[in-house]
């Protein structure tokens, strides 16, 4: 998974450790080149597994993009989360609001109500 832990590295400024805790308390979703086994796309999920899930840390390389593997990993992802009946699933994009509104997202319908701690 050399794209994974580069990609969170760079993007986030995680320590390894720190990601890799992040990765155990989640579920995980790739996508995989079936020539080379490369990873070309990664999400994972926070969930309580019965009411509540969020999406986050999801991204394809560079240069997978423009070939359908942000709708592959995106209809494995709810597909796998369908059964679990979770009555909101949150994520944040900023780019890709197209992409995830084909998946029944929409904007929230009262951001105001929305708070964040960020450290």
């Amino acid at each position: 998974m050399a794209a994974y832990g580069q990609f969170f590295m760079a993007a986030y400024s995680r320590l390894r450790k720190t990601q890799d805790a992040a990765v155990d308390a989640s579920r995980n979703y790739g996508v995989y080149d079936i020539e080379t086994g490369e990873q070309v796309a990664y999400g994972r999920v926070v969930t309580d597994g019965v009411t509540f899930a969020w999406l986050c840390d999801v991204f394809v390389t560079t240069e997978a993009r423009g070939q359908g593997i942000g709708k592959l990993l995106a209809a494995g992802v709810m597909a796998d989360l369908e059964p679990l009946g979770l009555k909101r699933i949150l994520l944040s994009t900023a780019d890709a609001h197209g992409l995830y509104a084909q998946y029944g997202f929409t904007a929230l319908a009262e951001p105001s109500r929305m708070m964040a701690r960020v450290r």
